[in-house]
This record gives C-alpha cells, sequence and structure tokens, in this order.
C-alpha cells in the first residue's frame, strides 16, 4: 500500500509540474520537477525513495532511449555521424582523461582512479533535459539534431569508460588495451544485439497479423515490452543495453514507416499511449533525482571535516570546467558544414558553438551511475570520498541545468528579427504536415458507412485550414490568421445581433436563442483563452445531456429550429462581412464569405433529411474529436523533435482550439 501512495504522490507531482510552468514558463519543467522532489524530500513525513541503478536503468532509461531512437530523424542521425560520434566518443574520453587530472588534483582526496570514475559518469549528457532545454529556447533544427544524436551515444561511452575506471579503483588495476578492446566488444555487441532482436520482434509481430490477429491493444503491448527486453538481452549477454535500445528503436522506427502505415489505428494508438508513457517516465526522472538530494546534500553538509563552501566552490569550479572543455572541443573541431538545414545558415560559427556547449547539461544518468558507486573496494575499506563524488555529480546537474535555462533563451532570441522569414517557413510547413497528416488518417477511416460523414469532415477540414496553406512565398506569420479572427468577430457580432432579432419577432424560442448564443460565446472565448473555452465546452455539452433527458420528445423540433436559425444567422454574417471588407481584407473577407456559404448548403441538406441526421451526426461528430486530437499529437510531435519553436507551437494549439470551436455548433444541433 506504502508503495502505491508513493507512485500516486509521484503521478500528482507530475501534473502539478506542469501546471505551475503554466504559471511561470521561463522555469524548464525538469527544474520544477527537481524543486518538487526536494520539497517532498524535506518534508517530515515525506518519502525517501532509494534509488536502485539497475533498476532505474531499466525501468526509465532504456524505454526513453528507445523512443529516442525511433523519434531521431534517421538522415539527420547519418548525415551528422562524424560530429555526432566526435562528441560522443571524442569528447567523452577527452573528458574523462582531463577532468580526471583536474578533480584529483583540486580534490587530493579523491585518488585519481576515482576521479576518473567521477569525470566519466559527468560526460554523458542527458537526452531528456536536453530536449526539454531545446523545446523551450526554440534551437536550429541542425543544433537539435546534433544534441540528440550525441545523447543518444554518449550515455553508452561514458557509462563504458565508468565502468572500467571504478573497476581501476576497485581492484587497483588498469589495463589499456584491455579497456579499449573491451570498449569496441561492448559497443559493437550492443548495436548488434538491438538490431538483430529488433528484427526478431518485428518477425514475431508480422507473424501474428499474418495470422489475422489484428488487435492494436496487442501489438501496443509488445510494442511498450520491446525495450525492456532488448536492453535486459543486451546486459545478459555482457554488451551494452544502451546501445541496444537506440539500435532498436532506429530500426523499429524503420520497420514503422514501412509496414505499419497500412495498420492506421495502431498508430493512432501507439502515438498516444506512448505519449503519456513518455510523459510519466520523464517526469518520475527528474522527480527521483530530486528526491536524492537532500539525502545526497545531508550527508556532506554534517560532515565537519568538510567546509560547506568549499564543495559547493568545487561543484561551481567542475561545471565551469566542463562547460569550457566542451566549448574548447567544438571550436576548434567545428565544421560549418555540419548545420545541414537552410535554416540554420544565419547562425555564426560562435553562436553556434556557444548554444551546444551550454546545452550539455548533465542528468540522472548521471546521478544514477554515481549511485552505483560501490561502497568499499578490494581490500574491504571503504570507497574514497564516495558520499563526496555523489554530492559533486548531483552539483554538476544542478549547475548546468540552471545555466542552460537562464543562458539558452537568451542565446537563442539574440539575431531573432534575422530568422522570422524562418519561423514563417517553419510554422507554413508544420500546417502543412498537420493537414496532410490528419486528412490522410480520415480517408483510411472511410468506408461504405461512414463515407459521407467522412467526406464532409474533409471538407470542412479544408474550409477552416485552406487560409494559411494558400501561398508559401507570401505568407507572413501573424498577419492572415489575425486579419481572419478580426473578420470573424465581425461574423460573431452580425450572428449576435441576428439573434436577437430573430427571437424578439418570434421567429426563434428562447431555448433556441440560449443556444445560438451560447456557441457564439464559445467562438469567441475560443479566440481568446484555451482554458476558458474547455471548460465553457464542458459546460455546454453537460447542460446538452440533460435538455436531451429532459425533453427528448422536442428534440427534432429543436434541432430543424436551430438549423434554420444558424443559415440566417449565416446569411447576416456574410452581409455584415461584406458591408466591412476593404481592398485590404478582400480576400480574406472572401475565404470567409465561402466558408459561410458552405455552411449554409449543409445546414440546408440536414434540414430536408432529419431522419437520416442521428447516424450521420453521430459518425461525424466521432471522426471531427479524432481529426482534432490527431492535430495536437502532431503539434506535440513536432514540437518534442524541434521541428517548431514552443511559440509556434502556441500558435498552432489556439489554431487547433479555434477549429474544435467551429464544431460546437453540430454537437448542439445533433
Amino acid at each position: 500500500m506504502e508503495l502505491f501512495l508513493v507512485i500516486l504522490l509521484l503521478l500528482c507531482l507530475i501534473a502539478l509540474s506542469n501546471i505551475l510552468n503554466r504559471f511561470i514558463p521561463f522555469v524548464p519543467v525538469p527544474l520544477i520537477q527537481i524543486g518538487l522532489g526536494v520539497i517532498v524530500a524535506y518534508l517530515p513525513s515525506g518519502i525517501h525513495l532509494p534509488l536502485n541503478p539497475e533498476l532505474f536503468f531499466v525501468l526509465f532509461i532504456a524505454p526513453l532511449l528507445f523512443n529516442d531512437g525511433t523519434r531521431m530523424p534517421r538522415e539527420a542521425l547519418w548525415n551528422l555521424r562524424l560530429p555526432i560520434l566526435w562528441l560522443a566518443l571524442g569528447l567523452v574520453f577527452v573528458t574523462v582523461f582531463v577532468m580526471g587530472y583536474v578533480i584529483h588534483w583540486m580534490i587530493p582526496s579523491i585518488p585519481l582512479p576515482a576521479a576518473f570514475a567521477l569525470a566519466a559518469i559527468l560526460s554523458p549528457t542527458d537526452a531528456v533535459a536536453v530536449g526539454a532545454l531545446a523545446g523551450r529556447s526554440a534551437l536550429p533544427k541542425g543544433i537539435m539534431h546534433l544534441l540528440e544524436g550525441e545523447a543518444l551515444m554518449n550515455d553508452a561511452s561514458g557509462l563504458v569508460a565508468f565502468k572500467f575506471a571504478v573497476a581501476a579503483a576497485v581492484t587497483g588495476f588498469f589495463s589499456l588495451a584491455q579497456a579499449t578492446t573491451s570498449f569496441f566488444l561492448i559497443s559493437i555487441g550492443g548495436l548488434v544485439s538491438g538490431i538483430l532482436l529488433s528484427f526478431v520482434i518485428i518477425r514475431l509481430r508480422l507473424f501474428i497479423r499474418r495470422l489475422g490477429m489484428e488487435d492494436a491493444t496487442m501489438h501496443m503491448l509488445i510494442q511498450i515490452l520491446t525495450p525492456f527486453v532488448i536492453y535486459l538481452f543486451a546486459e545478459e549477454v555482457g554488451v551494452s543495453g544502451i546501445l541496444a535500445v537506440v539500435a532498436g528503436g532506429i530500426i523499429h522506427a524503420i520497420e514503422r514507416d514501412n509496414s505499419e502505415s497500412r495498420m492506421a489505428k495502431l498508430q493512432i494508438v501507439s502515438v498516444s499511449t506512448w505519449s503519456v508513457i513518455l510523459f510519466i517516465l520523464n517526469g518520475v526522472v527528474f522527480l527521483i533525482l530530486g528526491l536524492q538530494i537532500p539525502d545526497v546534500t545531508r550527508v556532506i553538509f554534517h560532515d565537519i571535516a568538510i567546509s560547506n563552501t568549499q564543495v559547493i566552490f568545487y561543484s561551481i569550479v567542475i561545471s565551469l570546467a566542463l562547460i569550457l572543455l566542451r566549448f574548447v572541443w567544438n571550436y576548434l573541431f567545428w565544421n560549418d558544414k555540419w548545420m545541414l538545414e537552410k535554416t540554420d545558415l544565419h547562425i555564426s560559427r560562435m553562436r553556434s558553438v556557444l548554444l551546444i556547449s551550454l546545452s550539455g547539461v548533465r542528468g540522472a544518468v548521471t546521478l544514477a551511475g554515481a549511485f552505483s558507486i560501490p561502497y568499499v573496494l578490494q581490500d574491504g575499506s571503504p570507497f574514497p570520498e564516495r558520499a563526496l563524488i555523489i554530492f559533486l555529480a548531483a552539483g554538476v546537474i544542478l549547475f548546468t541545468l540552471v545555466s542552460a535555462s537562464i543562458m539558452l533563451p537568451i542565446l537563442a532570441k539574440i539575431g531573432v528579427n534575422s530568422i522570422v522569414s524562418n519561423q514563417v517557413a517553419a510554422e507554413y510547413i508544420a500546417r502543412k504536415k498537420i493537414m496532410r497528416g490528419v486528412i490522410q488518417a480520415l480517408k483510411e477511416e472511410m468506408n461504405y458507412e461512414n463515407k459521407a460523414a467522412t467526406l464532409s469532415v474533409i471538407s470542412r477540414y479544408y474550409e477552416f485550414r485552406q487560409l494559411p496553406l494558400k501561398n508559401e512565398n507570401n505568407y507572413s506569420i501573424g498577419q492572415p490568421f489575425g486579419q481572419e479572427m478580426a473578420i470573424r468577430m465581425i461574423g460573431l457580432q452580425a450572428e449576435q445581433i441576428e439573434t436577437e432579432h430573430l427571437l424578439q419577432t418570434g421567429q426563434i424560442s428562447q431555448d433556441t436563442a440560449y443556444h445560438l448564443q451560447e456557441h457564439i460565446n464559445a467562438v469567441e472565448v475560443a479566440l481568446s483563452n484555451k482554458l476558458q473555452f474547455q471548460l465553457f465546452h464542458f459546460i455546454a455539452l453537460v447542460k446538452r445531456a440533460i435538455s436531451r433527458w429532459l425533453s427528448s420528445n422536442q428534440e427534432t423540433i429543436k434541432s430543424e429550429e436551430y438549423l434554420l436559425a444558424k443559415i440566417e444567422l449565416s446569411k447576416a454574417a456574410i452581409a455584415a462581412i461584406r458591408e466591412h471588407m476593404s481592398e485590404e481584407t478582400r480576400q480574406a473577407s472572401l475565404d470567409l464569405i465561402v466558408s459561410y456559404h458552405k455552411s449554409i448548403e449543409r445546414l440546408s441538406t440536414k434540414a430536408q433529411h432529419p431522419q437520416k441526421r442521428a447516424l450521420f451526426t453521430k459518425q461525424k461528430k466521432e471522426l471531427q474529436l479524432k481529426a482534432v486530437q490527431l492535430e495536437r499529437n502532431e503539434v506535440q510531435a513536432l514540437f518534442e523533435s524541434g521541428e517548431i519553436s514552443r511559440d509556434i507551437a502556441n500558435k498552432l494549439r489556439k489554431s487547433i482550439n479555434f477549429f474544435e470551436a467551429t464544431i460546437l455548433d453540430d454537437d448542439l444541433s445533433s
């Protein structure tokens, strides 16, 4: 029961951290989660969750890196293979060598092998933290891909170097030739085992599908188990489980592109399921990190033999030395050809190197590795300065996270005026990709029974999405969408006036007028506040359900009256838009007028065939909700992959919110 309560509390803290981030968006979610973990651990009856490194790696790191492998653009990974290896291998080993001597020189009580172990566990960057900070700072795509590729690979190289450094500290023996040979065997073996086991799992899934078992739930279960199976198998045979799950993720991404596109339902379920799993795992990782900090600091701060100010100073110096070493390494070996994206060509060499250097944040892998240091040496004596090493690792994690949170947004904003056109292109491409993806998914769902509803949804989807997609060259960020919003407000005001007129002249009942005004208000709210709209929409649906339950026998009459009234409101809106149309807003006004005419045609058809409306409306509502959810999933995927910035993601979400408001009248009239 106690474990269940701990898990429940962690899930609540994850939700709380994302709510707090809405109020303090300048603080990254990982830092908020670490802070919440620290607060909970310091409470009198707080959580004290011991960190088991082996369980941590298999339960958290394996699925997270597997998913990163599936999402990493393979073309970018291949094109950037040289700089990625240069960072994931070259920089890691240089960091171990240089920082090992620096740490031993600065803190002589830490023997050289133990100093090498600390340097090794500090060398890997954290993929989860990099993604969170990069998305917030809108890093250029080329740099983002480079950082993602580095984070996928350097965990393995850093942990292997750490393993040999700890072995040297425990046994007092180290062979460079043996370590080099073992490193290549472990690394190559991990990649090979991940590839081979992935092919076996893929073949198993294909065999199951050939048996006619197309159940998406069962295939989703196999997907969830895959990273754990690959990691445990690789570790069992003595190779790198981390590289195995990364390779497995890439192979599964290739297989998904080639075959799973024919199983659209599985794709939808997979995206939704993995988004929830990753959301929870990412949050728990940083909460666990925060939970460990009080225990780590308590040991050092209560040790009278060590000055608290001095150990904090050591943490800061080591962190700055890591950033400086990363900067020098990248600056010396930087090649402008690494930035393959046209949108990145404006970035100077110095700014690129600074962004990459500050993005090298450390995270949970570093702390888990530090906790895996044994307590005693081979001769039975205590491992030298184990508590201090863990404290220094935690200090470096916090310093790199905080410094990156402060500096990356500042550096990313430098020269922002010169990249407006690139932001425009990014938004255009994102809108186009979302539209094509959703329409393709809707077409795959179409069959003989729901063909009419599907075509209606697709037609209306084009209707509300075509404006930003008209002209890639002439499209300017904000202006067309802003014009459309202003013109829509004119139409909504005309609808409001016409509703009052129809009510006063007795052409509609008070109940119909209420529903019309409710829809108009919902659309207006959607243009300004997403949270208010969702609450408004929920209340409207509840009221509608209660109304149906209380007066089901009058529903058909009210629906027909509502449809006819909507036609009159659309005509009034068209007249108002024509009256306010200017040369500047002519194109946007005509587009909206066409939209209203299509709405009149659709409403007229519904009013003429009330007997077919129930099934049609039910099918259409299901498809509309699916389309909206697919849009939101695609926006989140684009944001997490670094293809769009947070500002563009928020703009797209607002647009989706407005589109959702436009289908509210279908709910009210069904």
